[in-house]
């Protein structure tokens, strides 16, 4: 005789695996950007900010990638390594953009300290079984031959010694149009934003996709 409480037992945490399996997949489709101004859309709206309109073009193109935008103007690498813990946990990330150190840069903080910052910040991300992706920065040259190629060059040596993926610094595009340019020469503008957008989603698409066919280990 069929045991009745046996089988709703077995699909009750049948449906229960799939509901867990289904939250999961979910959240495997997002892509955080912890970033600064640079990111968050200095002196606009967030809608008009780079990483809103990348979620845009992803959801019309049916990448079923959610773009989230953690990113606070004016924030150092210690500021967002602070915020990560708790953008990881709400937001359950299955990539993370790490777009920070610009601020500590332009103050003059030590290099060492920067690089330890975000040395922490891709920790974070991999112990959280997230992928992180490191954009290089790179400062005006005003500031120094000498302490703009020690920053410079914290990226390239996190990048290898973390095995992680290193991003071109997108503003070096914009710099090139000053009507791109806000008027403080630092900060890209409005009219910016789509071509930032553009070039961003051209150069995260083949890693994402490559990274989610190899099987997405992020703590390689």
């Amino acid at each position: 005789m069929m045991n009745f409480k046996n089988v709703f037992r077995g699909h009750f945490f049948f449906l229960l695996l799939m509901a867990l399996l289904s939250v999961r997949a979910n959240a495997a489709d997002t892509l955080l950007i912890l970033g600064d101004s640079l990111s968050a859309g200095y002196r606009m709206q967030a809608t008009q900010a780079w990483p809103s309109l990348l979620n845009d073009r992803w959801r019309k193109e049916a990448d079923n990638i959610n773009v989230v935008n953690g990113s606070i103007s004016g924030d150092t690498a210690t500021q967002g390594l602070a915020r990560l813990p708790g953008l990881l946990s709400l937001h359950k990330p299955r990539w993370v953009v790490i777009e920070l150190g610009g601020n500590d840069g332009l103050r003059g903080f030590p290099p060492p300290s920067i690089a330890g910052d975000l040395a922490k910040a891709i920790s974070q991300v991999k112990s959280a079984g997230a992928q992180p992706l490191l954009m290089q920065i790179r400062l005006p040259a005003n500031y120094g031959r000498r302490y703009t190629e020690s920053f410079s060059a914290i990226y390239p040596a996190l990048a290898q010694q973390y095995n992680v993926p290193l991003l071109p610094f997108f503003m070096e595009q914009v710099y090139l149009k000053p009507q791109w340019m806000q008027d403080d020469a630092i900060h890209p503008n409005a009219d910016a934003q789509p071509f930032i957008a553009e070039w961003m989603s051209a150069r995260l698409l083949p890693i994402l996709k490559h990274e989610s066919a190899s099987g997405g280990a992020a703590n390689g």
